[in-house]
């Protein structure tokens, strides 16, 4: 497959005029057709595999002997195979005339919120990630009726709201990113798309060209290369209907208001360039909120690699990666935590920071700082270990997307007390409000069940971790992925708008993911019960990179032979 590389007008003018002549056939595919061209993607995606993991690599510099190799399979092939099995299970629901969720599967919390589980969603979800789950909490105001019936309610007699003529403006980071939002947009919007891939990324085309090969021939997906000028004409296009994006607020600033004075003055007035739809992933500073508790030493050292691996998986170049530690003032064991996390990051082998500006935006983040630590080989991350909690440094205020981290010390004399003041800070100090983790041990939960659900309930931000980076919401493809609503054109912070959300379900709040808090041969004996070893993401697994190979055949191909490879390798990690 081509993919169009032009800064000519003449040229994208011709791909949007031929996009808008075909949107309406997509529209009117049968149903089965859209289910079955899904379906077809997954043996495409693993035909590709290979080459694109490789080729992600060498672009960012990784050794794939080492235990980098892991990430690029885990957020490349498998994360963008259980985005289309999510989207699957659904779409496969409604073929047979089921309701995509279980009113069984809702429930209302404190105050009358509803609360759909949506992980595990089959049997093969509670096989592979045992002591996995996710739920989504709705809007407020939303029985769990209305729930049950608005999900998947486009392809249940509500039809589209407004299809038409998407652009995608890829992200630079990871690419599975750009695919999920191409299947976001034609199976929940109804729209076609061209998409324009980012420059840092852009390797990655020729394989998205032949995997979506079937849509693009039928003229309901277009890709184009070239920088923001490329962008900048598209988004303002008056044959594109809708824009998704993934990137940073100065981006969607740029295309809402324009640069300069001028662009202040617009959004004092609320001039907006710009009057069409435009949704939006744009980041944010995420915190990881531990909480403190009579941890073993193989509780801190597991926890210890947690946290690294939120921080240093693709090198730091996440919009949910952790970049400040928030431990309570008076936690004996927050020091050991933090020597757990320097050692973990020494025995790390090296990698660049690849991102375009990385190493610029650590030294601003750590300007000041006397204290800071150089830890890793290649300076692979900052560490500030006492920041202020009033938000005046640059680690608090600034989403850096690289290698640097600090260490918020919070009071607080109960569990409740100090929830209530982590919960404070990351809502009301740090900006965005994408994603939030908090980890507690399980006698913590139980004891203190009350405040976690408080402190989850009053967390702004839209995907929660419960003893699990956020990260594992982009990975799940049933939990939506997305800021926290509230964010306005004028000050859009993390952004707007939801996808993935693979039961299509619709006024969503919030995701909230979970995961044990600790690996198998130790849950057992504190009575947790689940079957699953140290998650082949963390950056210490020395099996990652096959496990996640393994796991993404299986969901290519669904042979269950390859269950017994992915379980011994898995248990190796």
């Amino acid at each position: 497959m081509t993919v169009e590389t032009t800064t000519d007008h003449a040229a994208l003018d011709a791909i949007v005029a031929d996009l808008n002549a075909h949107a309406g056939e997509w529209v009117a595919l049968p149903f089965a057709e859209k289910v079955a061209m899904l379906e077809r993607l997954r043996p495409r995606i693993m035909a590709e595999a290979d080459a694109m993991v490789r080729e992600t690599q060498r672009a960012k510099g990784i050794d794939a002997s080492t235990s980098w190799g892991a990430e690029d399979w885990l957020s490349g092939p498998w994360a963008f195979l259980q985005g289309v099995t999510a989207l699957l299970t659904t779409l496969h629901r409604v073929q047979k005339d089921a309701p995509p969720v279980d009113t069984k599967k809702t429930r209302t919390r404190a105050g009358g919120q509803t609360v759909v589980q949506v992980f595990p969603a089959t049997a093969q979800d509670s096989l592979l990630l045992s002591g996995y789950g996710a739920e989504v909490w709705m809007m407020p105001g939303v029985s769990r009726q209305a729930a049950v019936t608005g999900a998947a309610a486009m392809y249940r007699g509500q039809g589209y709201a407004d299809p038409g003529v998407a652009l995608v403006l890829g992200a630079g980071n990871v690419g599975t990113i750009t695919t999920l939002d191409i299947l976001h947009m034609l199976y929940t919007e109804g729209s076609v798309c061209v998409v324009k891939m980012n420059p840092v990324n852009d390797y990655l085309s020729p394989h998205f060209a032949e995997i979506f090969a079937e849509y693009i021939d039928r003229g309901w997906l277009r890709f184009v290369h070239g920088g923001p000028e490329v962008g900048g004409y598209l988004a303002h296009h008056e044959g594109v209907h809708a824009i998704h994006m993934t990137g940073s607020a100065a981006t969607h600033d740029a295309i809402m208001w324009g640069v300069g004075p001028e662009a202040d003055e617009r959004r004092g007035t609320g001039e907006r360039l710009l009057s069409k739809p435009i949704t939006s992933e744009l980041g944010g500073v995420s915190p990881m909120i531990v909480v403190g508790g009579d941890w073993s030493d193989a509780d801190l050292q597991f926890q210890a690699e947690h946290l690294v691996t939120s921080k240093l998986n693709n090198a730091g170049h996440n919009c949910i990666a952790t970049q400040v530690i928030v431990v309570p003032e008076s936690w004996t064991q927050a020091g050991a935590l933090l020597d757990r996390v320097r050692a973990v990051i020494a025995a790390l082998p090296p990698r660049p920071q690849y991102y375009p500006r990385a190493a610029d935006k650590v030294a601003a983040a750590v300007v000041g700082h006397e204290s800071a630590e150089r830890l890793g080989q290649g300076d692979l991350c900052a560490l500030v270990p006492d920041l202020s909690a009033q938000g005046a440094e640059s680690l608090v205020n600034d989403e850096v997307f690289a290698g640097a981290m600090g260490v918020v010390r919070l009071p607080g004399a109960t569990t409740a007390a100090y929830l209530a003041n982590a919960v404070a800070f990351a809502n009301d100090v740090l900006p965005g409000t994408l994603g939030a983790s908090i980890i507690i041990d399980p006698a913590t939960a139980k004891r203190d069940k009350v405040a976690l659900d408080s402190a989850i309930a009053d967390l702004r931000y839209g995907s929660i971790g419960v003893n699990a980076w956020t990260g594992l919401n982009f990975l799940l493809g049933y939990t939506p992925w997305g800021a926290f609503p509230g964010h306005t054109e004028e000050e859009i912070g993390s952004g707007i708008g939801v996808v993935h959300n693979a039961f299509l379900l619709q006024d969503v709040q919030k995701g909230v993911a979970w995961m044990p808090f600790r690996p198998l041969h130790r849950s057992v004996l504190s009575g947790q019960l689940h079957m699953s070893p140290k998650p082949p993401f963390f950056v210490t697994n020395k099996t990652g990179a096959t496990t996640a190979r393994r796991l993404s055949e299986y969901l290519a191909t669904g042979n269950h032979v390859g269950l017994v490879g992915i379980f011994a390798s898995a248990l190796r990690g």
